[in-house]
């Protein structure tokens, strides 16, 4: 195996347990390695430190894979890897049939995802380093689930970075011509080759249950609901009323059919809008919620958009808090790893003050058990959820 030699003081982060080594760190190597080829990685004084795969194309040019003398390229690597993370999933959720069994940097495999829809696979080989392995994770995946189907959802920005092309394609099998999961006894209905991220967003699934006893007999605003799921939710544990609002139609289409699915529909409608121009014009209008859900996409796709990004945070939840009337709630999330916490909770009180609410802080909450964080690596803390309360 090639080797990678880290600068003389650029160790101490992978030294810690941070998987991502930067171009910049690297001094020199021993070998001249392939794209994608996996590197034992030591620091300046010849120390081991781990086995990664090599990329010169992007900026975080190796991922450490593991902190072990052993090959990366077999089948048995991965299916160690693979039954180590579904046995902490077991631990927490039993044989819970649908939610996410590998997420990336938090399970030891930097660049590759895979959701569990049932018997169906979705994943995502984000880096070179994982997209050269493929027949190794496909071997393995079969080998530990005998799924009906694997969907490859490489439809994502960031492989491009890593010099790849982006896709969607069946990879195994033949899919249902309808795929529907349980969540906390509620159906979904998920569109595995169009639908966003991979279909469904498992990481959002303990914050739904917060809702319970913040929305009962309370006209619930639902913005960026995408498939429904804290609309239906609200709906089930009491809400009077609900409206959703998605700027894309095939996520109303998707937000109805959900709200059918669990006979919710009397309760839940949806609208196609623009959440900006939609807040702005039901604050002239007085309108006023119990309980107001904002879960937007991630408005920060790097560090250099941060102020923009703020902006945007800042004036969506400001006309949210417009709308609640006293006593209501506010779920506020924010799925941008770029917008840390207390940057959030800061635009978060600035909101506030300019709507003229006073607001208290019930709970902060952040993405589910299989989205697990790595300590040593704080980009894989990325969801924050706060929960308000308009006094």
């Amino acid at each position: 195996m090639k080797t990678l030699i880290l600068h003389r003081g650029h160790d101490r982060r992978a030294r810690s347990g941070h998987p991502w080594i930067f171009s910049n760190e690297i001094a020199r190597f021993e070998g001249a390695p392939e794209p994608g080829e996996a590197v034992e990685v030591l620091s300046a004084r010849g120390e081991f430190i781990g086995v990664a795969y090599y990329n010169p194309r992007p900026l975080i040019a190796a991922r450490l894979v593991t902190r072990q003398r052993e090959s990366i390229d077999e089948t048995d690597f991965f299916r160690r890897k693979l039954l180590a993370a579904t046995d902490y999933r077991q631990k927490i959720y039993g044989d819970l049939p649908a939610l996410r069994l590998v997420h990336g940097e938090g399970d030891g495999l930097p660049g590759l995802v895979v959701d569990r829809y049932g018997d169906v696979l979705a994943i995502q080989l984000l880096t070179l380093g994982m997209e050269r392995r493929k027949s190794l994770i496909l071997e393995a995946l079969l080998d530990i689930f005998s799924p009906r189907a694997i969907v490859a959802r490489n439809d994502v920005t960031v492989r491009e970075l890593e010099g790849l092309d982006r896709m969607v394609e069946l990879l195994h099998g033949e899919l249902p011509q309808e795929l529907i999961i349980n969540e906390h006894g509620l159906r979904f209905k998920i569109d595995l080759m169009e639908g966003q991220k991979t279909g469904h967003f498992f990481d959002q699934k303990e914050n739904h249950q917060a809702l319970r006893s913040r929305v009962e007999g309370r006209r619930v605003l639902d913005l960026f609901c995408y498939s429904g799921g804290w609309s239906v939710h609200a709906a089930r544990f009491g809400a009077r009323e609900v409206l959703g609002i998605d700027i894309s139609a095939g996520a109303i289409a998707l937000s109805e059919a959900n709200a059918r699915l669990n006979y919710q529909d009397n309760v839940c409608r949806f609208e196609r809008a623009d959440v900006f121009e939609l807040l702005r014009e039901m604050g002239r209008e007085g309108r006023r919620f119990g309980t107001i859900v904002l879960d937007p996409p991630a408005f920060v796709k790097s560090k250099k958009r941060l102020p923009e990004a703020i902006r945007g945070y800042l004036t969506i939840n400001r006309r949210s808090l417009e709308l609640i009337e006293p006593g209501g709630y506010l779920f506020t999330c924010s799925c941008s790893y770029h917008l840390k916490r207390d940057i959030f909770l800061d635009t978060l009180r600035k909101a506030a003050t300019q709507a003229g609410r006073t607001v208290r802080l019930l709970e902060m909450r952040g993405q589910a058990y299989d989205h697990p964080v790595l300590l040593s690596c704080p980009e894989t803390e990325y969801l924050k959820c706060a929960v308000l309360q308009v006094l």
